[in-house]
C-alpha cells in the first residue's frame, strides 16, 4: 500500500516550493515533512526531491505527484457524493492548471469565474509560456493546460479553443525617435524590443513575416502582461501585444501599429487529463465556451 501522508508531504514540498511552507500548508513541523520525504525515498529506493530554492521533483517524483494530485481529485469526487466521508472542514478542492499569462490577462479570467460560480472549487494556476504549458502536463505537475502545442500529451484529451491575436505596437514618442524615416528592415535591427521571457519568439515572427528580417535588437525583458503593455507605452520598446488589450490604446493614440499592420495569431488548445471528474469536466465546459466567445475561431 501507498502510504498517502508521505506521499501529500512530497507533493506539498514540490507544489509550496520548501520544507517549512509544506509544512505550513499540511499543518505539522518542518521536521515531519522532512522525515516523511526522506522515508518515501528510502522506500522508493530514489531521489524524489531536489533540494534547493525552490526545491524541485525528479523525474520519479514527478510521478508520485501527479498520482498525489489525480488522487486528491477523485476523493473530492467521493466526498462531493458522499459528505459524511470527509473529515472536519476540507474546504473546497483546488485544481492545477497550466496557463499563459495573456491569457491570464485577457480572456482566462471569465472561464475561472464561471468554474468558480458553478464548483465553488479553486485554481492553482502555473503561468508558463504557451509553448511549454504542455510540459508541465507531460510531466503530472497540473491536471490541464492552456497550450500552444497541439500535439497531444499522453493520457490528455485537446481542444481547440481559438486563435489570440497580437498587434505590433509601440508609443508615438519611440516611433518618432526610432524610425524617423520610416520602418525598415534595418532600423528594426536596432530599435529596442520588449520580450516576456528568453523562449518569448512573438517579436521574431513579427519581424520574419512582416520585413523577412532576422533580427537580434537591444531587449528589455519583461515577464509580465501588464507589465510589458506599461513598458511599451512608457516608449521602452516595442512589443506583440494582444490586440484586446493594444485596441484602446491605438483607438486613443497612445500606442501605434507598426507598418505592414501585419496582425499574427497564436492558436491555443485545451488539454486536460482523460481522468473522470465532475469537476475537469466543469473547468473544460469553461474554458472551451469562454474561448469560443473571446478567441478569434480557428480556420479550418
Amino acid at each position: 500500500m501507498l502510504d498517502y501522508a508521505s506521499l501529500a508531504a512530497l507533493a506539498a514540498v514540490v507544489r509550496e516550493g520548501s520544507f517549512d511552507k509544506a509544512a505550513a500548508a499540511l499543518g505539522v513541523t518542518p521536521s515531519a515533512v522532512s522525515q516523511r520525504v526522506k522515508g518515501l525515498e528510502e522506500r522508493v529506493g530514489a531521489t524524489l526531491l531536489t533540494r534547493g530554492a525552490p526545491c524541485q521533483a525528479t523525474q520519479i517524483g514527478a510521478k508520485l505527484c501527479a498520482h498525489v494530485e489525480r488522487v486528491r481529485l477523485l476523493e473530492g469526487e467521493v466526498v462531493h457524493d458522499l459528505p459524511g466521508l470527509a473529515g472536519p472542514a476540507p474546504g473546497p478542492p483546488t485544481i492545477r492548471v497550466a496557463v499563459n499569462a495573456d491569457s491570464v490577462s485577457t480572456w482566462f479570467p471569465r472561464a475561472a469565474a464561471l468554474f468558480a460560480a458553478q464548483t465553488g472549487a479553486m485554481l492553482d494556476l502555473v503561468l508558463e509560456d504557451e509553448a511549454h504549458t504542455a510540459d508541465r502536463l507531460r510531466s503530472g505537475e497540473v491536471l490541464a493546460a492552456v497550450t500552444a502545442d497541439p500535439a497531444p500529451v499522453p493520457g490528455c484529451k485537446t481542444y481547440p479553443l481559438g486563435v489570440l491575436d497580437y498587434a505590433a505596437v509601440a508609443s508615438p514618442g519611440f516611433i518618432a525617435r526610432f524610425f524617423p524615416g520610416g520602418l525598415d528592415a534595418e532600423s528594426l535591427a536596432v530599435a529596442p524590443i520588449l520580450r516576456f521571457d528568453r523562449r518569448d519568439q512573438l517579436q521574431a515572427r513579427w519581424a520574419r513575416e512582416a520585413w523577412s528580417a532576422s533580427i537580434r535588437p537591444p531587449t528589455h525583458w519583461t515577464p509580465s502582461t501588464p507589465g510589458m503593455l506599461d513598458m511599451t507605452l512608457a516608449g521602452l520598446g516595442w512589443a506583440m501585444t494582444p490586440v484586446v488589450l493594444a485596441a484602446p490604446h491605438l483607438a486613443a493614440g497612445r500606442l501605434v501599429e507598426l507598418p505592414p499592420r501585419l496582425r499574427i495569431g497564436v492558436t491555443l488548445y485545451w488539454q486536460r487529463t482523460r481522468l473522470t471528474a465532475r469537476l475537469l469536466d466543469h473547468l473544460t465546459q469553461a474554458v472551451r465556451s469562454t474561448g469560443a466567445d473571446a478567441l478569434a475561431r480557428v480556420e479550418g
